[in-house]
């Protein structure tokens, strides 16, 4: 099981951001997709994020085709198969660490009991725990995609989706933030990394490389 890309394009207007992407991603996988920029890497994210829908060919996630759906199962199936990390950190300033990776699980529906344990656990495997009360506002960089990464694993997604996650973080907090994604991998989810980072793709176990919305080179597994 995993997530398949079959003959996927996506046109906007006369320009097509894809071109007959074909990728079987499976469990397990660390993902590095590489390329210039406008190469096609945010909108190859956003179909896998079923943020958005291929103009021709489908998505499939577990054999899901997301090209089907309704829109409220879009929105139950991003909310318990898909983590984001994005640039921004996104979090509600006037909340605090707690609520703010608390968030996935009151759209969820999931109990207050259940929900308390599951935002500490994650916040325990991001190592922000000690700012659990605090506003998010108050955090630094660093801090704040800690969180966001919390946020998006606190329903143990399937799959994790980080699109440059550091691309607005110093070295230091750049490796923090590249290590904890790297913790996070295991035998039954998928980490897909946008990244201009040469150096930060260096620690997937497969890189794809776009070019004018193609895939110029797939490494495969390694």
């Amino acid at each position: 099981m995993g997530i398949f890309l079959k003959n996927v394009s996506k046109q906007y207007d006369d320009l097509f951001a894809l071109k007959n992407i074909n990728l079987f991603i499976h469990n397990g996988t660390f993902l590095a997709v590489v390329g210039k920029s406008g190469s096609g890497k945010s909108t190859l994210l956003n179909l896998i994020g079923d943020l958005d829908n291929p103009t021709d060919g489908s998505v499939s996630i577990d054999g899901i085709n997301l090209t089907t759906l309704q829109q409220i199962d879009h929105d139950k199936f991003r909310n318990q198969y898909i983590g984001f990390v994005f640039q921004f950190s996104n979090l509600e300033p006037s909340y605090t660490v707690f609520e703010n990776v608390e968030l996935p699980l009151i759209i969820a529906g999931m109990k207050r009991s259940e929900r308390k344990h599951k935002v500490l656990d994650a916040l325990t495997k991001t190592n922000i725990i000690h700012k659990k009360n605090q506003k998010a506002m108050t955090l630094s960089g660093g801090e704040k995609q800690r969180v966001a990464i919390a946020r998006a694993i606190v329903n143990q997604p399937k799959i994790i989706l980080a699109d440059e996650p550091c691309g607005n973080l110093d070295t230091e907090n750049s490796d923090i933030i590249m290590s904890l994604l790297k913790s996070l991998q295991n035998e039954e989810n998928i980490i897909v990394l946008v990244t201009h980072d040469v150096e930060h793709s260096k620690l997937a176990n497969r890189v794809v490389t776009l070019k004018d919305g193609e895939v110029m080179k797939d490494t495969g597994d390694h």
